[in-house]
């Protein structure tokens, strides 16, 4: 475990609250809007360029100081834990042919976490996976990042999202801003200004509400929840008393409003870094042509492709 995470910060030890040194990661979806190419391949798995999407997400837990990740999986996803193992035969293969940095990348993978899992057996929401969690999560705080979207590493959000709830105790969230006609996908906050005690975390605010999904026209503002969750343990006994919602399903934004009627604080920082969502395709090509492009050993040749098949006539790239 790494030293952030075995060491609280002083605003920790004064509060006297543990911080969250344990993140869930859901991904037993079944991804239809990628068929047929999540058929035998796990969403969280396409790459974006050498390395999954899933690796950006267990990389940012593990930046922040998590070294737990307990992913919440479906039938047929078996391989995302595999992508966290040790290939000896591979790796030794590598270190035959000198290629070392090849042999790096190999074992990079497993040396980020304690990777645990368990399998949700029927996808039936974001609450009904949390809660899988909690005998693994135990009595204390935890992250939840969701395994579609991540932000850039340069401009990390979760360190501060955990700080924050190891001050405040309650929930917390991220939330970035969305165009009005966009609300309809995503929870979407009401807010009023946070603690003044708090400022020098971020752009905090309290949270006064929260709904699944609005049309444009009852939507409280354009915050939207942004795939991060800092979680109190009380969320297991909310979640077992939510009810089905939005779709059918128990959404776990229906679980932290029925904490938050009945005195779970709940803040939000407002993200304005980076964030990249690989949930939908025209999303996940995006990240892969922005990540790409500002590869040290990829970006300037990439970029200059990018450039001349922008400007080119269509019928003049073809086979480029």
């Amino acid at each position: 475990m790494s030293e952030h995470s075995a060491n609280p910060s002083s605003a920790t030890a004064a509060t006297g609250r543990s911080r969250a040194v344990k993140a869930v990661i859901p991904a037993a979806g079944l991804a239809t809007r990628f068929l047929p190419a999540t058929k035998a391949v796990p969403k969280e798995l396409l790459p974006v360029v050498d390395r999954p999407v899933l690796q950006y997400i267990v990389e940012e837990a593990t930046q922040a100081g998590i070294g737990d990740v307990l992913l919440i999986t479906g039938r047929g996803k078996t391989s995302m834990v595999d992508h966290f193992d040790r290939r000896p035969d591979l790796e030794a293969r590598l270190e035959a042919k000198g290629d070392t940095e090849r042999l790096a990348a190999v074992r990079g993978p497993s040396e980020l976490a304690e990777i645990y899992t368990c399998r949700q057996p029927e996808q039936l929401g974001l609450g009904h996976a949390v809660g899988y969690a909690e005998s693994h999560v135990g009595d204390q705080p935890f992250a939840v990042l969701l395994g579609d979207e991540f932000v850039k590493p340069s401009e990390p959000l979760l360190p501060a999202m955990l700080e924050l709830q190891a001050r405040t105790g309650g929930v917390v969230l991220a939330f970035f801003e969305v165009d009005p006609a966009e609300t309809k996908r995503y929870g979407i906050a009401s807010v009023e200004p946070a603690e003044a005690e708090l400022s020098d975390i971020g752009e905090v605010v309290r949270v006064t509400g929260m709904v699944e999904k609005p049309k444009p026209e009852d939507a409280p503002s354009n915050l939207a929840v942004l795939g991060r969750y800092v979680l109190p343990s009380s969320v297991f006994d909310a979640i077992r008393r939510t009810k089905p919602g939005s779709g059918g399903e128990i959404q776990l934004t229906d679980a932290m409003e029925l904490l938050r009627s009945e005195g779970t604080p709940v803040h939000a920082i407002v993200y304005r870094g980076t964030r990249y969502d690989t949930g939908m395709p025209l999303g996940y090509l995006q990240t892969v042509v922005q990540i790409a492009a500002e590869r040290d050993d990829l970006g300037a040749e990439f970029r200059k492709w990018l450039a001349e098949f922008v400007n080119s006539d269509a019928s003049g790239v073809t086979g480029t």
